[in-house]
This record gives C-alpha cells, structure tokens and sequence, in this order.
C-alpha cells in the first residue's frame, strides 16, 4: 500500500510540475572506485566522460535516475532497437550544458546538436564484455546518427601506465578514466567489473535538510544534511558557491561530493560539494 501511495503521489506532484512521471531507474551497472594492487590482466580502459547516464532501451531514452529524456525526435530517429548503455556529453569541461540540454522538458535544438551519445555497453548483448565490445564496434558509429559513438576502448596494462593515462586525461579537460573487465557479463549492480579512476574520490549523497548559515552565510545555506547510500548521515558545508548557497540543491535530491578518505565510522573526510546529480529531480 506504501509503494502504490508514493507511486500516486510522484505522478501527482510530476503532473503539477508539468513533466512526465518518473519511471523506475534501468537496473545499469554501477562502477566501484580502483585502488592499486588490482590485477589489470584482463581490463579494458577508456576515458571517464562527464556527461550524464543515458539509457536506449531500444525505443526510449532514459537518464539512470528512471527518467524520460525528452531529446529531440532526429536524435533518436536513427538508433537500433538493440539497448545500449553510454554517456550523455557535450565535450570536456561542459558538464553544466550537458545537464541543462537533457533535463530540460522542451528539447533545445540548438543545444541538442552539441551532444553526443557515448556508448560503452550493450545490456541485453549476450557473452561478456570482451565479446560485447566487439559487437559495439560493428553497430556504431551509424551513418543516420553520427552522434551516436563508440567509446574508444583500450587494454589496461599497468598501475604506472594507468596513472600516467589518467594524468594526461585530465590535463586535457577529462575527469579521469573508467575500466571494464573483459570477463565480466552485464549486472545492473554496483561491482568491481566496472571501476572508475579520477584524481580524487567522489560519492553521491541524498539532500535531507538545509542548515542555515553563521557569520557572513547568514539568511542562507550553511550547510546540507546528507545521508549516503549506508544510511549515515553528515553536514556538506564546503564546496559551494555564493550562488549555491542562496539557492542550493532542494531536499530529495542527489548530490556528488568529492573527499579524501574516509574515519573509522566510514565517514568521509574533507567532504566538498561538488554537483548535484543531473539526473534526478528531487
């Protein structure tokens, strides 16, 4: 009776909105974070794009947070029916573009023409990822679309080599890089098939409450309470801007922090904000 409650309620407060109601998120894989001392033998890297998460279920376009996008019909006129999983983007350090592009109700043309679709998976392709890679590469890029494409894939080698990859990356606009293990089938889970390599550690965190702020913060944002996915809850008081602060991320929405480490009680240290999650409403 609860879940039919809150299901009537999000599409009455989607309806009021005026957009559509959210759907259950696609059950995508989820990357856990590298740390040296994985064994590289068998993993693919790529380059971490800073987009957001786009779902073809084979008719529709998804975010990972189970909404509609609302893309604009030529964008989507040309794809396959084959599901396929990849990076919304508009191009290294424009992930604010990017995100106003796809979640916005009424498909901007012009701005539509600077995304493009990064594909790295396809979900319902059978055999490992190795085996789907290969498939991937044949299916794109396509002709009726081109900018639909295959994230460039290539053999991860070792932890010096990596690093030294990453650090080009970034000094080149890119947020760090992302490795598929070659042996791996597709599982809509967070797991250690999927791993992601940046220069610092990030999470995401759902907004519960605001705290108001001291000093010259006063009338605005001092802090957000947070609670991560394990259910512990802390205060994100650094990071933002003066902008952020007068009008921050609204409660229910999903934030990503950057840290370094976490304590003892699994907390992290030095959290900052960093975006909110562009694929979620709150």
């Amino acid at each position: 009776m609860i879940g039919r409650r809150r299901l009537l309620w999000a599409s009455l407060l989607a309806l009021a909105a005026g957009r559509p109601a959210q759907a259950a998120p696609p059950a995508l894989m989820l990357a856990e974070v590298y740390r040296q001392g994985i064994a590289l033998d068998d993993y693919w890297v790529s380059e971490k794009y800073d987009g957001l998460r786009g779902y073809w279920d084979g008719k529709r376009l998804w975010t990972r947070g189970g909404e509609p996008v609302a893309a604009p019909a030529w964008f989507t006129a040309g794809l396959p029916a084959t599901p396929m999983d990849g990076e919304l983007w508009a191009g290294r350090g424009r992930f604010e573009l990017a995100t106003s592009t796809v979640r916005s109700r009424t498909p901007n043309d012009t701005a539509w023409r600077e995304i493009k679709f990064m594909v790295f998976d396809l979900p319902a392709q059978p055999g490992d990822f190795t085996a789907r890679l290969a498939v991937l590469r044949k299916l794109l890029p396509l002709t009726a679309a081109p900018w639909v494409l295959p994230v460039a894939q290539q053999r991860a080698t070792t932890h010096a080599a990596l690093k030294a990859l990453m650090d080009k990356t970034v000094k080149m606009g890119g947020e760090g890089l992302m490795l598929h293990r070659g042996a791996s089938m597709y599982r809509g889970e967070r797991n250690t098939d999927l791993l992601k390599l940046k220069p610092y550690d990030d999470a995401e965190a759902r907004v519960i409450g605001h705290v108001p702020g001291k000093g010259r913060h006063v009338g605005r944002l001092g802090a957000l309470l947070v609670e991560m996915p394990t259910g512990q809850r802390f205060k994100l008081g650094g990071g933002f801007t003066d902008a952020q602060r007068d009008d921050p991320p609204a409660i229910g929405q999903q934030v990503t922090y950057r840290y370094n480490g976490t304590n003892a009680s699994g907390l992290p240290r030095f959290a900052r904000f960093l975006r909110v999650r562009g694929d979620t409403a709150p």
